[in-house]
C-alpha cells in the first residue's frame, strides 16, 4: 500500500482525488497549513507527491524546490495553465510528470502505476510493505498505519515484529527471538525483550490493533492474523 501527498487547495477537486485514489488502496493525505508543507511531508514520508501548481502562500514550484531538498520521492505536478514554460520548469525541477487540468482520472491513475512501478518495482528502492489485520506495516520506514493513524516504531520494536509476522500464527520462542536479534548484533538481552515486547503492544493498540501478539507463558510470542474470538 503506497502512500500519496495530495497537494492541493481544491477541497471539492482533493476530496474526489482522494475517494479515487483510495478505491486503488492508495493512502492519501492532504495538507491543513500550506506554511508548514515540507513539515506535512516529512511526517506524512509518502511514496509520491501530486503537487498543484497554484497555491496559498508559495506555488507548486517552491515546495518542489523544498522536497528535492530533502527526497527524491517521484513528484507529479497538476496545473489549470497551459503555458509550455510551466513544464519545461517542472521538469527541471525533477518533476517525473505534469498533467494539464482538467484531466482524466483514468491517465491519472495510469501515470501514478506507472511511476510507482519505475520507482519502486524495478530498484533497489522498492519498499517493504506488509499489510496485517487491515494495517500496512512498512519495515523500511519503522512505521505501521491503519487509516489515517500511523505510530512509529524502534529498530527493536520493528525486527520483533517482523519475526513475529514471518511465522503469524506459530508460536516464536523468547530464545530464538532473542538468539535472530543477537545474530542481527542488535543484542537483546531476557528483560529487554519483555520491555520491548511490552512497548509494541502499546504502540499496536494505540492505532486500534489490539490483542495482535499474544504470550504463550513459558513458550514465546504469536502474532495473530485474527483476533481471538
Amino acid at each position: 500500500m503506497f502512500n500519496i501527498l495530495l497537494i492541493e487547495d481544491d477541497a471539492s477537486l482533493f476530496n474526489e482525488m482522494k475517494n479515487r485514489l483510495s478505491q486503488w488502496e492508495y493512502v492519501v493525505s492532504g495538507i491543513t497549513d500550506y506554511q508548514k508543507v515540507l513539515e506535512t511531508f516529512t511526517s506524512v514520508k509518502p511514496h509520491l507527491v501530486i503537487i498543484d501548481i497554484q497555491l496559498p502562500k508559495f506555488d507548486g514550484f517552491h515546495w518542489c524546490r523544498m522536497i528535492r531538498e530533502h527526497s527524491n520521492v517521484p513528484i507529479i505536478f497538476l496545473s489549470s495553465r497551459d503555458h509550455p514554460t510551466d513544464m519545461v520548469m517542472s521538469m527541471n525541477l525533477g518533476a517525473d510528470d505534469y498533467i494539464q487540468k482538467p484531466f482524466h482520472f483514468d491517465v491519472l491513475i495510469a501515470k501514478i502505476q506507472a511511476i510507482l512501478r519505475r520507482v519502486y518495482n524495478y530498484s533497489t528502492a522498492v519498499p517493504d510493505l506488509k499489510t496485517w489485520r487491515g494495517a500496512t506495516i512498512d519495515f523500511e520506514r519503522n512505521q505501521v498505519a491503519i487509516g489515517q493513524a500511523t505510530v512509529e516504531l524502534t529498530k527493536n520494536e520493528m525486527w520483533i515484529l517482523k519475526l513475529l509476522m514471518e511465522n503469524k500464527n506459530q508460536i516464536v520462542s523468547r530464545e530464538d527471538l532473542m538468539t535472530r536479534l543477537w545474530d542481527d548484533q542488535r543484542f537483546i538481552s531476557d528483560n529487554t525483550l519483555t520491555v520491548n515486547v511490552n512497548r509494541l503492544r502499546k504502540k499496536l493498540s494505540e492505532i486500534g490493533l489490539n490483542n495482535t501478539i499474544e504470550t504463550k507463558i513459558g513458550q514465546g510470542y504469536i502474532a495473530l492474523e485474527k483476533e481471538n474470538q
